[in-house]
């Protein structure tokens, strides 16, 4: 019963987003006189839709601008959606309303079990300790076999949605033993400093930010549990058609990791103004965090098929997939 929910729901949150589609179709096109993008463009310019969410690179790619300085050059032009999650963002992929985006490890899972047309185009290096399971500073749950029968506050088909499987296999529990409530990280954070959840399943910078506020503590991280790495995807109509422009954007992104690696401090009095998160948060967030920009190897697409034949074990997933099947190769 609860599958059928699950995916009673996943296919109204797409519902809502196929009109996005039927007005802007797939892939790079022209931009009607009074669209808005990122910068300015005769109406005859041709748009790139890239979704981003809080903190990942892509974030710090919009806020530096560069992008946007050099595919100008070549007569593009970058618009930019911002969304609370990878579940949500992939969601609007599917509905042919994005070009490009990231997300964590969990949300291509589902999203190709729901037919998402993506291609994974390249990772990050892994991350476990950048996402963890909180509890209230003066919670009496001190282990994670302490969450039976508690609320636990997460984003539906995200990459703390795995490290919650993980965590509670380790403690011989599972995802029946808990009350999971699903919830974007705004909403959960306010469940969770109201008291409504017991703990919440979370990614930095939002991790850090309620740790720094000192109204949490970490239960556990992803630490020898996840790999945690974020993930880059074209829709497979753009990177098929438009490869040169996804190196482009690759190669953005490998200047700004270069540089986040370098400056830690640097990237948090930059991001500050932009997420409207605590730069002291952000310098934590920015220094447990190594950046940078690696291949999809066979290694990784085996610790994605792992993730993808977990869920579908666990019947949260409607049928096996093969992760190398969305895996983008350039016609030779």
């Amino acid at each position: 019963m609860k599958n059928k929910v699950f995916w009673k729901t996943l296919g109204g949150m797409l519902a809502v987003t196929l009109w996005l589609a039927m007005a802007s179709g797939c892939g790079i096109h022209n931009e009607p006189a009074n669209a808005k993008s990122s910068s300015s463009s005769p109406p005859s310019s041709k748009v790139i839709r890239i979704g981003y969410q809080k903190y990942g690179t892509l974030n710090m790619l919009k806020a530096r601008g560069d992008l946007e300085k050099r595919l100008k050059k070549l007569g593009y032009t970058v618009q930019w959606a911002l969304f609370p999650g990878g579940p949500q963002l992939l969601e609007a992929m599917n509905a042919g309303s994005l070009d490009f985006g990231h997300t964590g490890e969990a949300p291509p899972v589902f999203a190709q079990a729901a037919g998402t047309p993506l291609l994974y185009v390249a990772t990050s290096p892994p991350n476990p300790v950048s996402e963890a399971i909180l509890v209230k500073k003066d919670s009496s749950i001190q282990t994670v076999a302490d969450l039976k029968g508690k609320k636990v506050a997460l984003n539906k088909g995200s990459n703390v949605h795995y490290l919650l499987v993980q965590v509670l296999k380790k403690a011989g529990l599972t995802l029946s033993d808990i009350q999971p409530v699903y919830l974007p990280p705004a909403d959960a954070r306010a469940a969770f400093e109201q008291g409504s959840v017991d703990a919440w399943a979370i990614w930095d910078p939002f991790y850090a930010a309620a740790e720094k506020g000192g109204k949490a503590r970490v239960l556990a991280d992803g630490q020898g549990l996840v790999a945690n790495r974020e993930f880059f995807f074209a829709s497979r109509s753009f990177a098929q058609n438009h490869a040169d422009v996804v190196h482009v954007i690759l190669e953005e992104l490998k200047k700004v990791d270069q540089w986040a690696n370098r400056d830690p401090k640097g990237v948090a009095k930059f991001l500050a103004p932009e997420l409207g998160i605590d730069e002291a948060a952000l310098e934590v967030a920015s220094k447990r965090r190594t950046y940078g920009l690696e291949p999809i190897t066979n290694e990784v697409i085996t610790q994605q098929q792992t993730i993808a034949d977990q869920f579908r074990q666990l019947g949260l997933l409607p049928k096996k997939i093969d992760v190398n099947e969305a895996v983008w190769r350039e016609a030779k």
